[in-house]
């Protein structure tokens, strides 16, 4: 089996929010062969990340056998290390990876958890984000609600953020979890002070409160935070969270497979994180690209409720009373029909 050709779209779905996440957003990657067989994956960047998979990525995998995911991964980082690294290009390469692996799939027709070592039929539990109080009423019935701050994420708001997290805990009671997202916003002081405050209504964790770049502040938080500290989601490749990991700055690590390099390095990051002893836990994983390796890797399952403006992915599997299951379709388990989708581009 040779590859063929490299095609990137970007398709736009009912709702799709009018910024940088549209925009910069998911990109459909699709690898062809000359065995008739497409893979297909979702990465991110936009019409840029388009660029680097129909130019630079297309040009290097044209003519190769698709088998050798590990050694194309590597060459695909080397090719665009000059411009890349993070961002952008890895998102790109994300999307390549995550076709790679579905094709492998459909080749030797199992699902991708199969691959991985795990069975598909397994109900893992869902957790769901709200922005704000109001969401948990309306809410299903989920494991777990994780109330994202970054409306009023100010340190200037401090009451008032500690005020919507206990309110919270009221509605949805005692029994499921709550997490707390500040979505890069807050600073050191402010997250220690938060915590002491908050520790009081069993906070699973609190995720980004600083930028990811602040590693100093992350080690202060890991000695003087009261909550478990996440994080990950805005972090590329398993290189950079070698010191995440290795200095234990997070209790929770959630790397998105859509944007950290794509499944091969997930599955090198689950593979760190378990050798150390931390959780993973990857951002939207309900969404069927991280679903897999959750079905598969995760010690601890947990799925966060993906983006509600993808509804140009078909087969997605659906959440039911707060759980969701893989099917036995092989690869991914995804049908796409290139001729009925709408593109932004």
């Amino acid at each position: 089996m040779k590859i063929t050709d490299v095609r990137a779209l970007q398709p736009i779905g009912e709702n799709s929010p009018p910024d940088w996440r549209t925009s910069l957003g998911q990109i459909l990657v699709a690898v062809d062969t000359d065995c008739g067989i497409t893979g297909y994956g979702v990465g991110g960047g936009g019409m840029a990340g388009m660029h680097v998979a129909r130019t630079v990525l297309r040009d290097l995998l044209i003519g190769r056998s698709p088998e050798e995911i590990s050694q194309l991964w590597n060459e695909m980082y080397q090719a665009t290390l000059a411009f890349g690294r993070k961002g952008i290009a890895v998102m790109a390469i994300s999307g390549v990876d995550l076709a790679l692996w579905d094709l492998r799939g459909k080749a030797e027709k199992l699902p991708i958890v199969a691959l991985l070592g795990g069975s598909p039929g397994k109900s893992i539990p869902t957790y769901h984000t709200v922005w704000d109080n109001e969401g948990l009423s309306s809410a299903a019935d989920h494991a777990g609600y994780k109330l994202h701050l970054g409306k009023v994420a100010d340190p200037a708001q401090q009451d008032v953020m500690i005020s919507s997290i206990e309110q919270a805990r009221l509605q949805i009671g005692t029994d499921r979890l709550l997490m707390v997202d500040a979505w890069m916003k807050w600073d050191v002081d402010t997250t220690i002070s938060i915590s002491q405050e908050i520790a009081a209504y069993q906070i699973e964790w609190i995720e980004e409160p600083l930028s990811p770049d602040d590693l100093a502040g992350y080690a202060i938080l890991k000695e003087k935070s009261a909550v478990p500290i996440a994080g990950g989601e805005h972090e590329f490749t398993s290189a950079a969270f070698g010191p995440l990991i290795r200095q234990k700055l997070h209790s929770v690590l959630q790397p998105d497979v859509c944007w950290c390099g794509g499944l091969t390095e997930l599955i090198k990051i689950y593979t760190m994180a378990n050798e150390a002893g931390l959780r993973v836990c990857p951002h939207r994983g309900c969404e069927i690209w991280a679903l897999h390796a959750i079905a598969a890797l995760d010690l601890q399952p947990l799925a966060e409720t993906g983006r509600p403006w993808m509804t140009w992915v078909e087969g997605q599997p659906e959440i039911q009373k707060g759980m969701i299951e893989l099917s036995e379709r092989p690869g991914f388990g995804l049908t796409f029909d290139e001729h009925t989708l709408k593109f932004l581009y």
